[in-house]
């Protein structure tokens, strides 16, 4: 327990050992014996295929620094706090990334993101100075006004085009937040980010080298807006990108139910008691000279292959035709290809998503004014639609959950909620959203939402307290149509649980730091205080439970139970003692047979017998014992 987030740097030297201890000679990487295995002679100097950047080595620095922040829960801005496994996060979210490598690496099915597009008038986060150091870094994100919200001059940095990096800040900007997102994947996760056409090949390279070119699935086009702009002299843009990557081929793309529309061309002219069939292509799409032969028909005619060849091989097409899934036409002058209806299993996927399908920025925009009583608190807002049907791709029905860490208007919270509401599912969200100041000439800020944080809490709240209310209404004409005579029983199939989020904000740890390199004969007394009293003022027990259950590697879900003066998480795996402790206490802790447990040292204080013969007793019960 040393405060900090997963050390990355250590945690893929880690990896690399495991599959290639050959290259480590006195616990560190031997370059030269990489070089020998992994060099190819024929590439010399910098004669390589690489997508580089001003700032990429010290962006790189910038995702190896470690925090030692945390998340504070929030009950007041929470909703079924206690009930839920919904979160949100205030908070910057590279930070935020940081603090959740430890409890949530490999626990994400879905990565949904809509980062700044970098039009020339955006505003966020970028490290412009890397000599800044991590001090001066901490200070400028924590400048706040005097109700606490951060100042937007002092945190963000508008990157305009007549900037000579304007490109490479947008790539250092989310350089290390893709880097820190895929280690949150699940081994069979996938990401979705939005973009337009300001940074899309950027994007594609960046995301490339990341997540390998071999685990692109594909670039999903938006029609955004169907009505034509009033402009002359240039192209009016309909579209935006979705790219798609997967984490690795583990992972397998859903298909998307079938409508009445999909199915308008499958009929039965036959009457084939197969069912509805369609024709499909029986030529191939590459030149394929092996695939290239004659068919002879029934009646001796012949048909001469397509220019790149058939589909199949001769001996597959044979087995096709005694089959019945391929047929002559009446002339014999050409084959067809049976696709049955009966055999699909939903839609593919498509890479061109129509507005009418998805829904468009004015669909989305209409959705939120809907939420928020006529006015809409938010410029750019995607569709759910758009949204829901991405998470389809990824998730189905079970426990997934699903990180957006530019949040924004919180569609992809909705999404969820709305997607669980419609086939039952249990899926949760993640959210991540910098508390940015809204504009204090926006509709937003004049109706009390100082924050695109607030904006996005606020939308969530009105997404549930609407579902609970048509959850009622369902009910209340479901009890109204029960005969009396019916049993009670017969109408036992309850409502789903009310949704709900846990509201936590980054934060500094809980507690102090020990600097040593620090240590001067004036404040040596002030620095051997941390020694028996670590604890910040302003903590309290609720902070510091969450911030242990984090650095330990557990969720913020987890279940918690206390019991007498010390917390069970995760049935009796991890127990953490923050109040009185006795004898009695450390017998009770050592009966439980936790696997770790975390007290703090202070609770010792004046009792050294005490500590002594708990530090022997855990050893002796095999009790992975910490003192904080």
């Amino acid at each position: 327990m040393n405060g900090k987030s997963l050390n990355i740097r250590q945690s893929n030297l880690e990896k690399l050992r495991q599959i290639f201890p050959e290259l480590f000679t006195d616990n560190e990487l031997d370059w030269e014996k990489a070089k020998a295995i992994f060099t190819d002679d024929t590439i010399t100097g910098n004669e390589r295929y690489t997508l580089g950047w001003a700032g990429k080595t010290d962006a790189f620095k910038c995702l190896q620094q470690q925090t030692t922040a945390t998340l504070l829960p929030v009950r007041e801005e929470s909703v079924n706090f206690d009930d839920t496994e919904n979160i949100f996060i205030e908070g910057e979210n590279l930070e935020v990334l940081k603090v959740l490598q430890k409890a949530y690496y490999g626990k994400i099915k879905c990565i949904i993101i809509d980062p700044p597009y970098n039009t020339g008038n955006d505003s966020f986060i970028y490290p412009d100075n890397f000599k800044e150091s991590k001090a001066a870094y901490e200070r400028r994100v924590g400048d706040k006004d005097e109700e606490g919200h951060l100042l937007k001059e002092s945190l963000f940095r508008k990157n305009s085009k007549d900037s000579g990096h304007f490109h490479s800040n947008w790539l250092s900007m989310m350089y290390p937040r893709l880097f820190l997102a895929k280690n949150l994947l699940t081994k069979d996760g996938v990401i979705f980010v939005h973009i337009d056409d300001n940074e899309m090949h950027n994007l594609r390279l960046l995301m490339n080298e990341i997540f390998g070119e071999e685990n692109f699935l594909g670039n999903i086009i938006w029609q955004h807006s169907i009505q034509p702009k009033g402009y002359t002299g240039k192209f009016s843009v309909h579209h935006n990108y979705t790219l798609c990557f997967r984490k690795s081929n583990a992972f397998e793309l859903g298909s998307f139910d079938r409508t009445e529309e999909h199915n308008k061309n499958y009929s039965n002219p036959d009457n084939d008691p197969k069912g509805l069939w369609r024709a499909g292509d029986v030529r191939n799409a590459l030149f394929r000279p092996n695939l290239i032969y004659d068919i002879t028909t029934p009646s001796g005619k012949i048909i001469a292959p397509p220019k790149n060849g058939w589909r199949w091989s001769r001996e597959t097409l044979n087995k096709k035709i005694t089959s019945g899934e391929i047929i002559f036409n009446a002339a014999e002058d050409r084959i067809i290809r049976k696709i049955y209806l009966s055999t699909l299993e939903g839609r593919t996927p498509e890479t061109i998503w129509f507005g009418k399908e998805v829904g468009t920025t004015r669909d989305a925009s209409e959705e939120l004014k809907g939420l928020f009583n006529g006015s809409s608190p938010f410029d750019t807002p995607k569709p759910t639609r758009l949204v829901k049907k991405l998470i389809e791709m990824a998730s189905d029905s079970s426990d997934d959950i699903i990180l957006d860490f530019f949040a924004g208007s919180g569609t992809t919270g909705h999404a969820v909620l709305a997607l669980n509401n419609d086939d039952g599912g249990n899926r949760k969200f993640m959210m991540v959203q910098l508390p940015e100041p809204t504009d204090e000439t926006s509709e937003a800020y004049k109706s009390g939402y100082k924050t695109i944080a607030d904006i996005s809490k606020e939308r969530i709240r009105r997404v549930i307290s609407k579902m609970n209310q048509e959850s009622t209404e369902r009910k209340a004409k479901k009890d109204s149509e029960i005969p009396f005579a019916i049993d009670s029983g017969a109408n036992s199939r309850s409502e789903p649980v009310s949704p709900g989020f846990k509201v936590f904000k980054l934060s500094p740890s809980n507690f102090k730091t020990w600097n040593s390199a620090g240590i001067t004969e004036e404040n040596l007394e002030a620095q051997l205080e941390l020694f028996t009293n670590p604890v910040e003022d302003v903590s309290n027990t609720e902070s510091m439970l969450y911030e242990l259950m984090l650095k330990c590697g557990f969720s913020l879900t987890t279940a918690v139970k206390r019991t007498g003066n010390y917390y069970s998480i995760d049935e009796g795996k991890l127990i953490i003692a923050l109040s009185d402790i006795d004898n009695d206490t450390i017998a009770q802790i050592i009966k439980a047979g936790p696997r770790k447990v975390i007290t703090l040292d202070a609770l010792f204080t004046g009792n050294d017998e005490l500590k002594t013969n708990t530090v022997l007793q855990m050893r002796a019960a095999n009790i992975d014992f910490k003192t904080v």
